[in-house]
């Protein structure tokens, strides 16, 4: 297992700004046989190294406002369906354990409409990482929602995840959109989207309203509100949640 980034958070006061709220404890979540340890969220969430937010607009399929989560399947969801909450970080190794285990599920439940998936990419973990991967693979997959390919780009980059701590190269990035499945305008268009950073302020609005939401450590997963992280110890816990949440 890779090294967990939580146990490298310095605690830091942003200039003029609030004391930092000191945010929860790490919450071990069981998923089959690997034990997906989840990484503590610093109040202060700005980008080790930064990235300038050249743009402001919100993504095709937000919903909840600016800094909501994107609806990954618009248009194949049962109308009984509860919703799943899904917060991430590109770079949480973590979260990259929980896509390896339930990921298959997920994508199941997705496709047979028996979920409402909407997923919050968070990028806390430039800071406490010392880069700006997070947020420069927030944005992009911010771009490939625009062109209908979010939850394929999204499972791409968790396909593709480096050792935590080394981050994503540009190059990495426009990969995961070929695989994604964008070439042509769609791919020119997702360039322009990632090169002048056009969803950087909506990657920020996302951070910040998922910690005002009371979202504490990544990944968490939350069942028409509830957190249902701990619980998730196999695909088959995951379906059983689901089937009892769905009115």
């Amino acid at each position: 297992m890779r090294p967990d980034a939580s146990k490298k958070i310095a605690k830091a006061t942003p200039k003029g700004g609030p004391n930092p709220v000191v945010i929860g404890a790490i919450v071990a979540v069981v998923v089959i046989v690997a034990v997906v340890v989840a990484i503590v969220i610093g109040n202060n969430s700005k980008p080790g190294t930064a990235v300038a937010a050249s743009g402001s607009s919100v993504p095709v399929g937000v919903v909840g406002g600016t800094g909501g989560g994107i609806l990954a399947n618009p248009g194949t969801v049962k109308s009984n369906a509860p919703t799943m909450d899904l917060y991430e970080d590109f770079q949480c190794s973590n979260c990259g354990h929980l896509e390896q285990a339930m990921g298959p599920q997920i994508a199941s439940l997705v496709q047979a409409g028996q979920v409402k998936l909407v997923v919050h990419v968070l990028s806390f973990l430039d800071t406490n990482l010392k880069n700006d991967s997070s947020t420069r693979a927030a944005n992009a997959a911010a771009c490939a929602a625009d062109a209908g390919k979010f939850l394929a780009y999204h499972r791409a980059v968790f396909a593709g995840q480096p050792a935590e701590g080394v981050g994503y190269t540009d190059a990495q990035l426009t990969a995961f959109a070929q695989t994604a499945g964008m070439t042509g305008t769609a791919l020119t268009t997702w360039q322009r989207c990632t090169s002048t950073h056009q969803h950087a302020q909506y990657v920020t609005d996302v951070q910040t309203a998922s910690e005002k939401a009371g979202v504490n450590s990544t990944p968490t997963v939350k069942l028409n509100g509830k957190d249902i992280t701990q619980t998730l110890t196999s695909p088959q816990a995951l379906v059983a949640a689901v089937k009892s949440a769905t009115s």
